[in-house]
C-alpha cells in the first residue's frame, strides 16, 4: 500500500530567481554599509574630542548587540520546543499512515531545530539558557518538556519525560567561564529534586564548571553534573545526554 506523503513545505521549495529582489538586497546592503561608515566616522570624531563619551557609546552598542543575540537565541530555543511538542507520540497501535506523518513532522522539526554552539550559550541570559536546555531535551526524544524555572521552582528549571519513560529534572546554571557551581548549590538541588520533584534522573547543567566538593556530593546523591565541556558534547552529539549517563534508579 502506498501512503501519500505531505507536499514539501515552503522552506523546501526552490524560489524563482528575481532581479527585483536581487537589486533590493544590494540596495539595502549599500545603505547599511554607508550607515556603518558614517557611524564609524562620527565615533572617531567623538573619540578625539570626547573620549569618555565615545567609550560609553561603544560599551552601550556591545551590550545592545549581546541583548539582541540573547533574545534571538531564546526565541529559537522556544520555537524548537514548540516544534517538537507538535510531533505526535507513536504508540503500539499507530497505523502506517500515522507513522509516516509523524516521521515527516520529525524530519521537518529536526531541520528547523537551532544548532547551538558554545558561544551561543555564553550570550544567553538565564531564561534563554533554560529554553536552550529544554530544546536539547526535546531534540533528543524527551516528551512533555517544560520550562518551569522561576520564583518558587524549588530548584527545577526544566522537567521532561526521557525516551525510556523516566522523570527528568534539570537545574540550569548560566555561569561565566570563571564561575563554578559550588557544593551548596548542588546540596540545595539535592534536597528537592528527589523528595519534592520525584525525579528519576536529576542533573545540574551549567555553562561553567563544578567545584570538587560539588562533584563529590553529586556522585553520592546520584545527581548528574554537566559542565561546559559536557554541555558542548551533548549539543554537538559527541557526548551523552544527562539521562543517558544516569544509572536506572
Amino acid at each position: 500500500m502506498t501512503v501519500p506523503r505531505k507536499p514539501a513545505g515552503r522552506a523546501h521549495q526552490r524560489q524563482a530567481f528575481s532581479i527585483r529582489q536581487l537589486l533590493l538586497f544590494f540596495g539595502l546592503l549599500a545603505i547599511a554599509l554607508c550607515a556603518a561608515g558614517l557611524l564609524v566616522k562620527v565615533m572617531v570624531r567623538t573619540a578625539e574630542h570626547h573620549p569618555v563619551q565615545a567609550a560609553i557609546t561603544v560599551v552601550a552598542i556591545v551590550l545592545l548587540a549581546m541583548s539582541l543575540r540573547s533574545v534571538r537565541n531564546r526565541r529559537r530555543a522556544r520555537r524548537a520546543v514548540e516544534t517538537w511538542a507538535d510531533i505526535p507520540d507513536q504508540g503500539e497501535g499507530a497505523t502506517a499512515h500515522e507513522g509516516v506523518l509523524a516521521g515527516e513532522l520529525a524530519t521537518e522539526a529536526d531541520a528547523a531545530l537551532p544548532r547551538f554552539e558554545a558561544d551561543d550559550y555564553l550570550a544567553m541570559d538565564p531564561d534563554g539558557f533554560e529554553q536552550a536546555v529544554a530544546a536539547l531535551c526535546a531534540r533528543d526524544g524527551c516528551l512533555d518538556v517544560q520550562v518551569v524555572g522561576g520564583a518558587g521552582d524549588l530548584g527545577a528549571d526544566v522537567t521532561a519525560t526521557t525516551p525510556d519513560g523516566r522523570h527528568l529534572v534539570i537545574q540550569c546554571k548560566r555561569y561565566g567561564p570563571v564561575n563554578k557551581v559550588g557544593s551548596q548549590d548542588v546540596q540545595r538541588f539535592g534536597g528537592t529534586c528527589f523528595a519534592v520533584h520525584d525525579a528519576s534522573v536529576a542533573a545540574v547543567v551549567t555553562t561553567g564548571e563544578f567545584t570538587q566538593p560539588a562533584t563529590e556530593y553529586a556522585e553520592q546523591c546520584g545527581i548528574q553534573c554537566f559542565d561546559h565541556e559536557a554541555l558542548v558534547a551533548w549539543t554537538e552529539g559527541t557526548g551523552p545526554a544527562p539521562w543517558e549517563a544516569a544509572p536506572a534508579r
